[in-house]
C-alpha cells in the first residue's frame, strides 16, 4: 500500500476518533478503544516504511506531529485544570481543543494509553539518524 493511502486512512480515523471524543459517555464502549488503537496503525506503517526506504521527510513529519500532539496536549491539560475558575464556557472550549489536538485520547476513555502510544510514535520517529533495513 502506498504511503499516501496510509495518510488518507489516518485522516479518516482522525475524523472518526475526534467525533467519538465529542460524544459524552461515562465509560466508552470497547469499540471506542478499538478504533482509538487502530488510529495508531497508519502512522506506525508510515514510519516503518519511511525507515526502510530512508525517507527522512516522513520520519521528520511523524516526529513533529507526535511531538506537537504531546506538547499541546500537556499544555491543554494544564489549562483545562486551571479553567475551573474561568467559567464553564472556557472549560468547554479548552476541552474541545483537547479532544481535537490529542485525538484519540478522549475517545478511547484510557488517556494514558493514548498518550503512551503518541510518545512511542514520537520516540520511534526520533530514534537515531540511521535507517534500519
Amino acid at each position: 500500500m502506498k504511503t499516501r493511502h496510509w495518510y488518507w486512512i489516518w485522516g479518516a480515523l482522525f475524523i472518526v476518533c475526534a467525533a467519538l471524543g465529542f460524544i459524552r459517555q461515562e465509560q466508552p464502549g470497547w469499540w471506542y478503544t478499538a478504533v482509538s488503537l487502530l488510529f495508531f496503525l497508519p502512522p506506525a506503517a508510515i514510519l516503518l516504511r519511511a525507515r526502510k526506504e530512508g525517507d527522512t521527510r516522513n520520519i521528520k513529519l511523524m516526529r513533529y506531529l507526535s511531538g506537537a500532539s504531546l506538547g499541546i496536549t500537556a499544555l491543554g491539560l494544564i489549562l483545562n485544570f486551571l479553567s475551573v475558575r474561568w467559567g464553564e464556557m472556557a472549560g468547554d472550549i479548552l476541552h474541545s481543543v483537547l479532544v481535537v489536538v490529542s485525538t484519540p485520547m478522549v475517545a478511547s476513555g484510557y488517556w494514558a494509553l493514548s498518550l503512551f502510544l503518541w510518545a512511542s510514535l514520537w520516540i520511534a520517529a526520533g530514534k537515531g539518524k540511521r535507517v534500519d533495513g
